[in-house]
């Protein structure tokens, strides 16, 4: 009987330090500037689903980090010369429940890839600018 209770107590310990270490990642992602609120979705391969993170802005890049992660290193990374948006869209559905409340999804195209971004307007703006204050010389399409 005792034994199962320091199980029970370990367990819960150490569910209770991944919590602290996630809210504390997550802080510290966004505390930086440059960040906000992204979810994301590969719409063409077997990862369907939208997966909340945070994204935030390099000089020639876009780097997306899941919330529920323990890596301080980005989930993904979207060059900003390969990255193009195709169209934006008001969520429909179940999305609507998936993705952050106000939230519009982006379609975009990375090289080949194709995947979807949710974020809200005022992000989507930022989203926009940072696209088309490329340096020249590179290819971009924002609709």
């Amino acid at each position: 009987m005792l034994v199962s209770l320091e199980v029970a107590g370990a367990c819960a310990l150490l569910l209770l330090v991944s919590l602290v270490v996630i809210v504390l990642r997550r802080r510290r992602l966004s505390g930086r500037l440059g960040t906000f609120d992204c979810s994301l979705r590969h719409p063409e391969t077997g990862r369907r689903r939208w997966a909340l993170g945070v994204a935030r802005y390099e000089v020639d890049r876009l780097d997306w980090y899941r919330t529920f992660s323990f890596s301080p290193r980005p989930s993904c990374t979207f060059a900003r010369g390969a990255l193009d948006v195709l169209d934006r869209r008001d969520p429909a559905g179940t999305e609507v429940l998936a993705v952050q409340p106000g939230a519009i999804v982006v379609q975009c195209r990375h090289q080949r890839d194709a995947l979807e971004l949710a974020m809200s307007t005022d992000a989507y703006t930022g989203f926009a600018s940072w696209l088309e204050s490329a340096p020249p010389g590179q290819n971009v399409n924002v609709a």
